[in-house]
């Protein structure tokens, strides 16, 4: 039987030891191109990735705004799918055996597949948790038995509009981390102001008791470090994609991922760098 071990522990425990909020960049695999998702995963650790999620590509999101879902249609378009995804993380797992991965995505395909089918598949790849958008806590115990007997972390959304009770329900389930989504809408969707982020992340640690990542507006240095203050991880997506965006414009389908694995690691590496310069609230550090 394939059990992970605990990675997402070992890389909150490495963060915490160093003072600073963990850096989780997202990305969609199969965007630019599903031959780019392994490298570009490699240059996501090399620019300081304390985590990587790796979003499943859908067809139908819920959360996802305009620009990941772009970088969904490209994937979804170049032939992407639940089981190319798997195949990434285990060819990335050759390579990489400390950095936990995580899937985003919707229930559908792994409904597809099957529950069974997917923990066992996913395990066998590698991969350290799932957050499954449209699988509310107090549905999915099965599915998170099933990944909890493969030492996978079941994580869960919160967001502003949680009541105390959907709080308490995901802190009776989760495991690795809980996402809180700094607005309402979806991802890349505006400004944080931080001090409401403050103030729900401590009503969410009343029951929640394990780290708690912050995601969902965060697109520079400045609003990162302001994040990194109160939180225990700093969740970047749309930007990183974004930035991936320009980089390939007017480059030749063969240049792609060199391009874009350059310039997501490189920008990547400027946020991880103003992490590194961030004193945290004792409260949380």
């Amino acid at each position: 039987m394939t059990v992970q071990k605990d990675r997402i522990g070992a890389a909150f425990a490495r963060t915490k030891a160093a003072g600073r909020a963990a850096l989780i960049p997202y990305i969609a695999a199969g965007d630019p191109s599903p031959a780019s998702c392994v490298p570009l995963m490699h240059a996501l650790v090399g620019a300081g990735a304390d985590v990587i999620e790796l979003g499943v590509p859908f067809s139908d999101p819920m959360a996802d705004g305009p620009v990941i879902q772009r970088a969904t249609e490209r994937a979804i378009a170049q032939g992407m799918s639940l089981r190319k995804v798997l195949d990434a993380v285990a060819s990335f797992r050759r390579e990489n055996d400390d950095t936990p991965v995580v899937l985003m995505g919707y229930a559908n395909p792994i409904e597809a597949m099957g529950q069974v089918a997917f923990v066992e598949a996913a395990a066998a790849a590698g991969v350290d948790g799932v957050l499954v958008v449209d699988y509310p806590p107090e549905e999915v115990r099965q599915f998170a038995d099933l990944l909890g007997a493969k030492g996978m972390a079941p994580i869960f959304l919160l967001a502003p509009t949680s009541t105390e009770a959907r709080i308490e329900a995901v802190g009776k389930v989760a495991r690795g981390y809980a996402y809180y989504v700094s607005l309402k809408g979806v991802t890349g969707a505006g400004n944080i102001d931080t001090d409401d982020v403050a103030t729900k992340l401590a009503a969410i640690r009343r029951h929640v008791h394990i780290p708690v990542g912050v995601g969902f507006g965060i697109r520079d240095a400045d609003s990162a470090q302001r994040v990194a203050r109160v939180a225990d991880a700093v969740v970047i997506g749309s930007k990183l994609i974004e930035t991936m965006e320009k980089a390939i414009e007017g480059v030749p389908a063969a240049g792609q991922t060199d391009a874009a694995a350059t310039a997501a690691g490189n920008w990547l590496s400027s946020i991880r760098q103003a992490l590194d310069n961030v004193k945290r609230d004792p409260a949380v550090a």
